[in-house]
């Protein structure tokens, strides 16, 4: 006899009531018994949703507040990390959150983040399928096997060697803008110039002469669309995802999969136009991810089309978003610091001597910058949080970890800490960075252990070349127009634009 349609309806629905009575009560209440042992609390947890709804309306509430004028500038971390803000001054340094039914972790103990980052326990976290596009299948979206060798042929791509051979390029980009902004100035004493869009035009064309040679304008426009893929990816960040819901054709869906699409057929289309054209391509970044890796056997490794593809895209948002917001931060810090910016460009001017432009052995003389760019790092790191998944039960410092749970470590909440830095934590004091220990042990803008940013070496040069040349050729202050606003949008940027009057030198 046939079982009644009912009967089968009446299984399921038990069957999807259990599930979600184990997922969204069951495993919490005894994760949270577990961390209540440990004395680790935090704020209470809601069913299904968790805490994100709290951090997006703190996140909402902050940015609706510029820093006032009288205020620390530099004192900003209730502003970009305000859920963490203000449950660590409830709850300790170290505290429990969730994110849905998903346990987090959360800290800023420097000797937590460092075992967290070294520890082969914790891994990269899980993209939402939404976000993932973003990252593609790129090395910061892999694991295991695939991510060491991916990780291989990208530490050959951007080996320091073959970053100095780039500089040429980046000061003949930089001239280019030098002279663009000469015309906007017009022969007036001073022009108002948005740092942060103009250094990220600048990033972007500099990038894609470094990534594809002669394509620099096909270049700039994927790095345009990866720029509106971010802000689509910052939509849906804290948005607990339900299954199925990537496919439904809502009008965020819709925008992804267009630009999805049109980013990789880009792509695409530059590494087909390329392979008959070998020496447009020579010396790129393109031709170093289409190289072969010869492994310890002699045998060669080689990426996959699409993993080429893959790694462009990482490209494209690691090293234009992060190196464009450092720089550009850079020169806001200088404009507020008058001192440091006669300080560095008598060291430029020193340095650069006759030429007057950065050649790729004078960079490392450039020790003041370096300094300069390193406090700009520690206070506005463009990668503020670092977040791992538990991959098997651990240990973290006396803390027991299930496996599934989730770390948020909060780089800029311990680059800001005054028991870690002392009570200047939260001042502009690029003089803490002649002490390289200091550097080494607290101070990890670029990741740390194996997952270190490969791109750092890139990042450095570029900076400093870009910089030197500024300084060599402009003095800047703060325009009254300007208001100084730090914001989370994937990567740390002025929300208000980085508006300053420059004059010619």
């Amino acid at each position: 006899m046939a079982v009644p349609f009912i009967f089968i309806f009446f299984i399921c629905f038990f069957l999807l009531i259990f599930r979600f009575i184990y997922t969204n009560l069951w495993i919490p209440w005894r994760l949270q018994s577990h961390f209540k042992k440990l004395h680790l609390t935090g704020p209470r947890y809601r069913i299904f949703t968790g805490n994100s709804k709290e951090v997006t309306r703190l996140t909402a509430e902050a940015k609706s507040k510029p820093i006032p004028s009288g205020d620390n500038p530099h004192e900003f971390v209730h502003r970009v990390a305000p859920h963490y803000h203000e449950w660590s001054r409830a709850y300790g340094k170290t505290f429990l959150y969730w994110f849905g039914s998903k346990p987090v972790v959360a800290t800023s103990d420097p000797s937590l983040i460092r075992e967290a980052l070294k520890s082969k326990s914790f891994d990269r976290i899980g993209h939402n399928p939404l976000s993932k596009l973003l990252y593609a299948q790129g090395l910061p979206g892999l694991r295991g096997d695939q991510w060491a060798f991916h990780r291989r042929i990208a530490v050959q791509a951007f080996t320091m060697d073959k970053v100095k051979r780039w500089v040429p390029q980046m000061v003949a980009s930089t001239m280019m803008f030098v002279e663009k902004w000469e015309e906007m100035r017009n022969g007036k004493e001073e022009v108002e110039l948005d740092v942060h869009r103009e250094i990220h035009s600048l990033s972007a064309h500099m990038l894609s002469r470094t990534a594809f040679g002669n394509n620099v304008e096909e270049g700039k426009r994927i790095f345009a669309l990866q720029e509106r893929m971010m802000r689509l990816f910052y939509l849906v960040r804290w948005s607990v995802y339900i299954p199925g819901f990537r496919f439904l054709p809502s009008k965020t869906n819709r925008e992804i999969w267009r630009i999805e699409k049109q980013i990789r057929g880009s792509i695409m289309g530059l590494i087909e136009k390329n392979k008959a054209k070998d020496a447009e391509i020579a010396g790129t970044l393109l031709q170093a991810f289409m190289s072969p890796y010869i492994n310890q056997n002699g045998q060669e490794e080689k990426l996959a089309l699409e993993e080429v593809i893959d790694e462009c895209k990482t490209f494209y948002f690691a090293a234009k978003e992060t190196t464009g917001d450092l720089m550009a931060w850079v020169l806001v810090l200088l404009a507020m610091h008058q001192e440091w910016q006669s300080t560095a460009r008598e060291e430029v001017m020193r340095v650069l001597g006759s030429t007057g432009l950065p050649t790729p052995d004078i960079l490392q003389d450039l020790k003041t910058l370096g300094m300069i760019i390193n406090e700009t790092l520690r206070l506005y790191p463009p990668a503020m949080t670092i977040n791992r998944d538990t991959l098997r039960k651990a240990k973290l410092g006396n803390l027991e970890i299930p496996e599934g749970t989730q770390l948020y470590l909060s780089v800029v909440a311990m680059h800001h800490d005054r028991e870690t830095w002392g009570e200047d934590a939260e001042e502009f004091n690029p003089r803490r960075f002649e002490d390289t220990r200091k550097e080494s042990a607290l101070f990890v803008p670029f990741g740390f252990g194996a997952r270190t940013c490969v791109g750092q070496n890139l990042a450095v040069v570029e900076a400093k070349t870009v910089l030197a040349t500024i300084l060599r050729h402009y003095s800047f202050r703060l325009s009254p127009s300007y208001v100084h606003a730090p914001v989370l949008y994937v990567t740390l940027q002025p929300q208000k634009g980085a508006h300053l009057l420059f004059s010619r030198i």
